[in-house]
């Protein structure tokens, strides 16, 4: 079995409405269309995959997350060229966004170019392009920086 890609991605906010207002911005800009949008869930797909927030459970309303808590550690997405990454960057800081960091290269993979942001609640997202087949171009076939650095 080989799987194809990432069917979809659910996170629940703390702040249901802000993430709302946040995601319906930022998931169409990256081309996601809209396919689902009601009381308790926001939902939209493109790009072969499909990303949604869905309402907390009244005792989690407000909560902020934890990056090194147990759970999701960041959700990132991959973009068809660089020019996206810095496309990304400009509407980030035109909406008011936490950018963590700018566009800027790492040495994760060759090419490897990102941005790193928050959603309202803290979460951690990142747009990246890897050119070519990434690390499957080298002779390694492994990732070329830590892992470990927070």
């Amino acid at each position: 079995m080989e799987i194809n890609g990432v069917a979809h991605t659910f996170i629940t906010a703390g702040d249901f409405e802000a993430s709302r207002a946040f995601y319906r911005q930022l998931l169409p800009f990256m081309g996601l269309k809209e396919v689902a949008d009601s009381p308790d869930t926001y939902y939209c797909v493109g790009g072969r995959t499909g990303f949604g927030i869905r309402r907390p459970d009244p005792e989690h309303a407000g909560a902020k997350f934890v990056q090194y808590r147990v759970g999701l550690h960041h959700h990132c997405w991959r973009a068809r060229e660089r020019g996206d990454v810095d496309a990304l960057h400009a509407f980030l800081v035109g909406i008011g966004a936490k950018v963590v960091h700018g566009p800027q290269e790492d040495a994760f993979a060759p090419g490897y170019y990102s941005v790193l942001f928050e959603d309202p609640d803290g979460i951690r997202l990142e747009v990246n392009h890897v050119p070519g087949r990434g690390l499957f171009d080298t002779k390694e076939q492994r990732v070329g920086a830590s892992l470990d650095d927070r």
